[in-house]
């Protein structure tokens, strides 16, 4: 079995209070059905869409007198070695908060923050190989690092894993797009004043619906908010969204795309 794409985006979990009201919402949103609880794992439990694993949800681990983290996605980008990921993320001034552990025969992982402020994991696959569906109503499909500081995220990530680097070729977006060869993994946008300051850098994912109007009026009905959007453009139709829990996520209708690719050109 070949190994791992070295930064390819594999795996997706959040973390939430409130499991049974994530269930409920992102069930109806996307479609979800849910695995059982795994006990011996914190609760862990994943998430399918046409019965492929394509997320997971877990509850806040316990902790003694302190609040629960806020809610919020974490993409997981693959390695073949996750010790030598965490030497990487410390050299280039980044922070392991988790980690690196192994997770049973799954796997090992790590969980890092890069020196802008955004929460990443790295995954090194055992017997859990990751997503096993992309792009397909209900499943991951794009990601995006959205940072305040894109100097330091544009230094780190490509020191980290194996990237090349893209600009879009705009003065009114500073947008770049991280590839490993020629397939575009991974987006950087710099967060505006649109996002409100307690909204802390994150990375965005994106979750293929087949209609986003539709499924931003189910989110909304359970209380979501909508950030940005909907919009189109030649990707697909997209917003984004903060759930009931507070954490942020996209959708995305691949199918409707309108517009003329954007120019992208090598970073300097």
């Amino acid at each position: 079995m070949a190994g791992p794409t070295e930064g390819a985006p594999i795996w997706a979990d959040a973390m939430f209070t409130d499991m049974e009201g994530a269930k409920t919402f992102y069930g109806d949103v996307l479609g979800w059905t849910f695995g059982e609880e795994a006990s011996d794992y914190g609760n862990y439990t994943q998430a399918y869409a046409d019965g492929k694993a394509v997320a997971a949800i877990v509850p806040p681990m316990p902790s003694e007198g302190g609040e629960a983290p806020p809610s919020a996605w974490c993409l997981y980008l693959s390695s073949s070695d996750v010790e030598a990921a965490a030497r990487k993320v410390r050299e280039n001034g980044g922070e392991v908060l988790m980690g690196p552990m192994a997770v049973d025969d799954f796997g090992s992982m790590l969980i890092a923050r890069d020196p802008g402020g955004v929460t990443f994991g790295v995954w090194q696959p055992g017997t859990h190989r990751g997503f096993e569906a992309q792009a397909v109503p209900g499943a991951y499909c794009w990601a995006e690092v959205y940072t305040r500081d894109a100097a330091k995220t544009d230094a780190f990530f490509p020191a980290v894993f194996p990237y090349g680097v893209q600009r879009v070729a705009s003065e009114e977006m500073d947008f770049k797009v991280f590839r490993l060869g020629d397939d575009a993994v991974l987006g950087r946008m710099r967060m505006g004043e649109e996002f409100p300051p307690d909204i802390p850098p994150f990375i965005s994912v994106y979750f293929t619906v087949e209609d986003v109007d539709a499924a931003i009026g189910r989110a909304t009905t359970h209380g979501a908010k909508v950030l940005y959007g909907p919009m189109d453009s030649p990707f697909g139709r997209f917003a984004g969204l903060l759930d009931p829990q507070g954490a942020v996520f996209s959708l995305i209708d691949v199918t409707r795309t309108a517009g003329e690719m954007p120019q992208l050109v090598p970073e300097s």
